[in-house]
Order: C-alpha cells, then sequence, then structure tokens
C-alpha cells in the first residue's frame, strides 16, 4: 500500500480532506502559472493555465458539497501528507518556462491529471472501506474524464520542436 492511501484513504473524512487539499492546490497553482505566463507576455498558455485553475475550482466546490451533504465537520485540517514535495495534480514551479508553447503547457497538465487519476485509483485499491473505495473510484472517474478532455485538447496544438527554449532575444541583465 503506498504511503498516500495509508494516510489519505482510511475514512471519507481523511479522502475528503485530502482531495479538499489536492483540488485546492491545483487550483491555486494554475493560477500562479497563468499569472506567470501573463508576466512573460505568453498569453496563450496563460489563458490553458487560467481554464485549467478555473476546472480545479469547480472540483473544488464539488468537494465542498460533498463535504455538506454528508454533514461532515469534523475534517483532519492538515492531516494529509503527499509522497513528494508537491501534491499529486500539481505542476512544480520549476516545470515552467516563459517560452512554452500550448502544447508543453497541456503536457504538463496531463501528467498532473494522470496523477490525480492514479492517486484516488491507489486509495480505492488499498482502502478495505467500501464506502471510502466507492468515492476514491468516483474521484479518479472524474480525473479520467479530464484526461480525455486535457489529451483532446493537445490535438489542438503542434508538437513542439526540439528547440523550443532558445531565445533570439535573451534579456540583457546586468549586475
Amino acid at each position: 500500500m503506498s504511503a498516500a492511501a495509508n494516510a489519505q484513504g482510511t475514512t471519507i473524512e481523511d479522502l475528503l480532506a485530502s482531495a479538499l487539499a489536492l483540488e485546492e492546490e491545483a487550483s491555486e497553482r494554475y493560477a500562479e502559472l497563468a499569472e506567470a505566463m501573463r508576466s512573460h507576455n505568453n498569453r496563450e498558455v496563460a489563458e490553458l493555465f487560467a481554464r485549467m485553475a478555473a476546472i480545479e475550482q469547480l472540483h473544488v466546490d464539488e468537494i465542498r458539497r460533498q463535504i455538506v451533504s454528508r454533514a461532515l465537520t469534523d475534517l483532519p485540517a492538515a492531516g494529509y501528507r503527499w509522497v513528494g514535495l508537491e501534491g499529486p495534480e500539481t505542476t512544480d514551479h520549476s516545470d515552467l518556462h516563459y517560452l512554452m508553447t500550448p502544447y508543453q503547457a497541456l503536457s504538463l497538465a496531463l501528467l498532473n491529471e494522470q496523477r490525480a487519476r492514479d492517486h484516488y485509483l491507489d486509495i480505492a485499491a488499498h482502502s478495505g472501506d467500501p464506502e471510502v473505495e466507492a468515492l476514491a473510484q468516483e474521484l479518479a472517474a472524474e480525473e479520467r474524464e479530464h484526461v480525455v478532455w486535457v489529451e483532446q485538447w493537445l490535438e489542438r496544438f503542434p508538437r513542439t520542436d526540439a528547440d523550443w527554449d532558445q531565445d533570439a532575444d535573451p534579456a540583457n541583465l546586468q549586475a
């Protein structure tokens, strides 16, 4: 059993607390990435990241509805722990480049959605609780839909050339 499934999938409260944290973190990070791309005047990629932030915020809202509908008032405050430094659905800032293309941005989003799907599938597979397993499968199915959406979006953009990050007019920084 993975550390994620062991630490986050034992109860419905644990699963919903970790799912809420995962989706909030993803929405916030996509919004940060959108702002970073705007500051580099990469509007097309900024718009893609902003769209991903909005989609993740819809997940946040849905998970909050589930928490309210289940009348859960005592969720673990910070009882989740990611296996790595980042949550399963979060792009590391170091993966960002000011010249990145929409294809590259969507490739990062695809990896995030796949990791989130796998995270929930892992919880479902190792929970031992039918209710937790069912909810984790439901969350995984939502992430599966997002994988398909991002794959479809990727088809709209050309693959990136090998020298995509070569700047013909690099910044001239003086110390």
